[in-house]
């Protein structure tokens, strides 16, 4: 399970100069002033009644380069907790290289470490190479749940999905994206996206996200 340096072609055959144009430019959303950022986190903790849909708020950053979706999905997950973590710290930590992130269980650890709680996160695997219902269920269970505490989900994926919108999204090498979100109860997902800004967010089906995450994994609560 590794995102390999076949992310690198897979970006330069889709616009590497979309994700360069994080570098330079601002991040989608505006930053909060770190006492905010903690009040909201806190309601976000707070507030679990049932609900059928949820969002949290996500203070969104592109990566840096081709080969951060790993640390630049895990720093936008960590957002919704009110956290700012530099990505570089966090690449080393997971030990990324121009490579990728090997694998989510690379991720899982970071993740519990700055929530400060030892098993605040779990690594689940999907290792067929198409989810079952099964695992499908299992998956919308996790990001509901992990959503509810206030938390974001992040999923390692491969190959190529379409969104609510009929719009692709391809990583035939691999990528690392966040779940900060749910709708009907968890059929629907929202997905935060770092490679590129013109397509921060998006919204895709709990089948499709099995099915893309299948063979690898993802970060739970």
């Amino acid at each position: 399970m590794r995102t390999d340096i076949m992310r690198k072609i897979a970006l330069t055959a889709t616009g590497i100069a979309a994700t360069a144009g994080g570098i330079a430019g601002p991040a989608v959303a505006a930053h909060a002033a770190p006492t905010e950022q903690t009040t909201q986190a806190a309601q976000v903790q707070t507030d679990r009644k049932p609900t059928s849909e949820r969002e949290l708020n996500v203070r969104y950053e592109a990566q840096p380069n081709f080969y951060y979706c790993g640390p630049a999905a895990t720093r936008n997950a960590l957002s919704v907790q009110g956290k700012n973590i530099d990505v570089n710290t966090m690449a080393k930590e997971m030990g990324t290289t121009e490579a990728g992130t090997n694998s989510i269980n690379d991720i899982t650890p970071v993740l519990n470490k700055e929530t400060g709680k030892t098993d605040a996160y779990k690594s689940v695997e999907i290792r067929d190479n198409n989810a079952d219902d099964k695992q499908t269920d299992k998956l919308r269970t996790d990001v509901v749940r992990t959503v509810d505490e206030g938390r974001a989900v992040v999923a390692n994926i491969a190959g190529t999905t379409t969104d609510t919108d009929g719009v692709s999204h391809s990583y035939e090498g691999g990528h690392y994206i966040s779940v900060v979100g749910y709708h009907d109860n968890g059929k629907t997902v929202t997905i935060a996206d770092s490679a590129n800004p013109d397509q921060a967010s998006y919204r895709i089906s709990v089948d499709n996200l099995a099915d893309w995450i299948a063979t690898r994994g993802y970060s739970t609560s």
